[in-house]
């Protein structure tokens, strides 16, 4: 199947490696990460090279200049989704939203440049391949490339994708949304139409700090989804509950974030639900050359541009929050992350390192001090 409107798209596409975006470099997969001492060597490596390129940038932009000691993360203010006041350049232009684009980038290159890294979605293990394909969804009009990831908005960035196509009316209907109707996912088609948008397309997606994604999805599908209560929380309670593994009437309602987190410490990250699977394996921004990585902290922002960038009509806007959403506030965090066994942290840590590191997201503190206050 051709592109729908190929000429439409040469003046939205065609120029994607241009101007303040820079480019990704291709590459591919850290494979699963186990519960071994093995990795620490390679982490630790990894982290000295992303964190001395991110310092050089931050020296070469004059960042550290007037830069005040943080706050302890725990207190800081989380940034609005909506409305935020930023810096702005003599040409208007967002300078942190620049800045952390360039960071991303440099660090993406950075890793993805090793040797043992594949460089496109055909050099992925089939798994991995598979998995990436059926995350990024497409739209031929507006020739772009969206992977979605659980837990970062990606309801409401799918009704954006429904109204382009003709199939909502306004991304604020107040229907049930259907993550399959209505979207065309990569996977369904050919090789070569395949290989044909992952070159010509613009390719964006949206990334969230781990652990307040992880906690998340945590409180909605073992608080809220009875289907994924009995699942996996049934089996997560047998597994690890003591004195539970016979019983047959466990409903997996009650299921603790310590649970919860043991269980995924035995999990391989690349077989994981999409809801817990780290960003990095879902989307493979290696071996998918992104052109822009929008974040949760600043969706109204980011999805802004997004939206002015694929040439979106006016009237199509990104949906405000549900009212019914319950956020993960930063002392919601706090206070699931320091509750945990110091001893369960340092091990889940090392699955999603790849997404604290590649996003330029700091690692939690839950030192004693931190957590006392």
């Amino acid at each position: 199947m051709l592109p729908r409107r190929q000429d439409h798209g040469k003046r939205r596409s065609d120029g994607v490696r241009s101007g303040s975006v820079v480019n990704f470099r291709s590459a591919g997969s850290p494979g699963s990460v186990r519960r071994s001492s093995a990795v620490l060597p390679s982490v630790l490596t990894f982290l000295v090279i992303v964190a001395s390129g991110g310092l050089l940038l931050m020296i070469e932009k004059g960042m550290l200049n007037s830069v005040e000691t943080p706050s302890p993360r725990g207190s800081a203010r989380r940034p609005e989704l909506v409305g935020e006041t930023r810096k702005r350049g003599a040409d208007g232009a967002d300078v942190d939203s620049q800045i952390l684009q360039e960071i991303r980038n440099r660090t993406i290159r950075t890793m993805c440049s090793q040797k043992n890294m594949p460089h496109s979605v055909w050099s992925l293990s089939p798994l991995q391949r598979k998995t990436v394909l059926q995350h990024i969804l497409v739209n031929d009009e507006y020739r772009f490339l969206y992977c979605y990831v659980p837990k970062v908005a990606c309801s409401n960035w799918k009704r954006v994708l429904k109204v382009l196509s003709g199939a909502l009316e306004s991304v604020d209907v107040s229907i049930k949304m259907d993550h399959r109707s209505d979207l065309l996912f990569l996977s369904s088609l050919k090789p070569e139409e395949i290989r044909y948008r992952l070159k010509h397309y613009f390719k964006f997606m949206f990334v969230r700090e781990p652990m307040e994604r992880l906690l998340s999805a945590y409180r909605n599908k073992f608080g809220e989804i009875e289907s994924y209560q009995k699942k996996y929380g049934a089996e997560i309670v047998q597994r690890y509950r003591k004195g539970r593994a016979k019983e047959a009437s466990v409903t997996g309602d009650d299921v603790t974030f310590g649970e919860f987190v043991r269980y995924l410490l035995d999990e391989d990250v690349e077989r994981m639900n999409e809801h817990w699977m780290p960003i990095y394996n879902l989307c493979q921004p290696c071996a998918v050359s992104y052109n822009f990585i929008g974040s949760y902290e600043h969706l109204g922002r980011d999805s802004a541009y997004v939206l002015q960038r694929i040439g979106a009509p006016p009237f199509v806007n990104f949906p405000e929050r549900q009212t019914w959403y319950k956020p993960v506030t930063t002392q919601t965090l706090h206070y699931y992350l320091c509750t945990l066994p110091q001893k369960l942290l340092r091990e889940l840590l090392p699955k999603y390192i790849l997404d604290f590191s590649l996003f330029a997201y700091p690692l939690p503190n839950t030192t004693s001090e931190h957590c006392r206050h």
